[in-house]
């Protein structure tokens, strides 16, 4: 079984961070794992002024006895906890708003993200690969949501990045709880790392997940590429993205901001990211599932309480963004090496 070790984020251990880490990650098995380890050393140098305030709440997580766990439809964890215990769970979970990736249930406290993120997930598990004993990689996998989701479903080894600190400890959150629901031959990881922190060319990994992350890439061809690199022969690429209506092959760049993100580089329409998959080198190409995003799958609520998707669009037109765009729609593909 995993164990979760809380260590205490110092600006002393930040000074010495050269010479060792505090941080206990679970990579040890990968053979490219002294890569990772020197992409982490780095990382963890710069640090993040928040991080002593996301340990301290980290320090108050109750422990809590007799658990039973469920990962699917709802990741959820029940068991006796106690009225104080609960009081002290929550006020270690506020101090990590915002939390945009779920919804999960921790003991009596349902927390209610910004996404939808189940939804996404019925949208995309119908149509890959069985994760049954399979090694997973999950580029901007946020604060792990779909980590335990591809556990649940029985994947052998799941690792995810993402570059966000606040993601990786609303990680240890989860894995505060749920580590313990795991096989013994399962493992898990979420690192602060982006996908150019990984070396290219692993080869490792069975499926590659790449969810809400093209649009901010400025070459996606070569995002693709470096998707692809990580596959094992015979694996196969899950890449989910926005999209933009139409029959050309072409693309939206926006002027600005899209829907009030920045970064946002390149919407395609579906043929020209098929065109793009090909072009990167990926076989079998197929779009599995198109889905205009919601209000209802994307808001603010009481966890996630700065403006959300209601706010980027067009009031007086829902098909629009603010700034005239298409509304977000986001297509699922998925494609082998």
């Amino acid at each position: 079984m995993f164990q979760l070790p809380l260590h205490h984020c110092s600006k002393r251990r930040l000074a010495l961070v050269t010479v060792t880490s505090s941080f206990n990650w679970q990579i040890e098995h990968l053979p490219f794992a002294d890569t990772l380890k020197a992409a982490l050393m780095r990382v963890e140098a710069k640090g993040h002024g928040d991080l002593p305030r996301w340990q301290a709440a980290l320090d108050q997580l109750p422990a809590i006895a007799d658990c039973q766990y469920q990962f699917s439809p709802l990741l959820k964890v029940t068991g006796n906890a106690s009225a104080e215990q609960l009081t002290q769970l929550r006020q270690a979970l506020l101090p990590m708003h915002p939390w945009r990736k779920g919804p999960f249930q921790l003991f009596d406290h349902y927390i209610d993200t910004e996404w939808r993120c189940d939804w996404k997930w019925q949208r995309v598990l119908p149509h890959i690969q069985p994760l049954a004993g399979r090694r997973v990689l999950d580029v901007g996998c946020g604060n792990g949501y779909y980590l335990w989701r591809m556990l649940g479903e029985g994947a052998a080894e799941v690792l995810g990045v993402d570059p966000m600190w606040l993601f990786r400890m609303q990680y240890q959150v989860l894995k505060h709880y749920f580590a313990a629901a795991l096989q013994p031959t399962q493992q898990v990881e979420m690192l602060p790392l982006g996908i150019d922190d990984v070396p290219d060319n692993t080869a490792y990994f069975d499926t590659v997940f790449s969810m809400g992350v093209l649009y901010h890439r400025r070459d996606p061809i070569q995002h693709i590429r470096q998707l692809l690199s990580h596959l094992r022969p015979g694996g196969e690429l899950v890449l989910e993205t926005l999209v933009i209506p139409g029959e050309d092959k072409t693309s939206l760049t926006p002027n600005g901001r899209y829907a009030q993100m920045r970064n946002v580089h390149a919407l395609p329409t579906l043929a020209l990211l098929q065109d793009w998959l090909s072009e990167a080198g990926a076989a079998a190409v197929a779009c599995v599932d198109v889905a205009d995003t919601t209000v209802e799958e994307q808001r603010q609520t009481a966890w996630m309480w700065f403006h959300s998707l209601s706010h980027f669009l067009d009031s007086a037109d829902l098909r629009k963004t603010v700034e005239g765009h298409p509304a977000p729609r986001r297509a699922v593909f998925v494609a082998s090496l």
